[in-house]
């Protein structure tokens, strides 16, 4: 193994935990959408609206809410859960190039 392939390897573990505690935060932002009391802006909810509600106030620009409920969180839920299957999945692209190089 060289260099290189511990650098593409070490990337790969980072995206693929960054992608997935991302798609866990949109989770637990759905999960809050059920308790509408619950301030956002107070004690550990502040840690799930902060790094997620930049994205889900633009989306919300673009998308209205269907019946009055907020389906932001949802749409997120499936960009993130695309971007990783794309980038760290089994066949993703990170994925192949990371096996590429091993077999040379």
């Amino acid at each position: 193994m060289t260099g290189f392939d511990l650098y593409l390897q070490a990337i790969h573990l980072i995206l693929k935990l960054l992608l997935n505690c991302w798609t866990l935060l949109f989770l637990f932002r759905i999960v809050f959408t059920w308790y509408p009391q619950v301030a956002l802006d107070q004690g550990i909810a502040i840690l799930l609206s902060g790094p997620t509600e930049p994205f889900l106030r633009l989306t919300r620009s673009l998308l209205v809410p269907l019946g009055g409920i907020d389906i932001t969180p949802v749409v997120w839920v499936g960009i993130s859960s695309l971007l990783r299957e794309l980038l760290v999945g089994q066949q993703g692209l990170l994925t192949q190039v990371i096996i590429y190089y091993l077999r040379k």
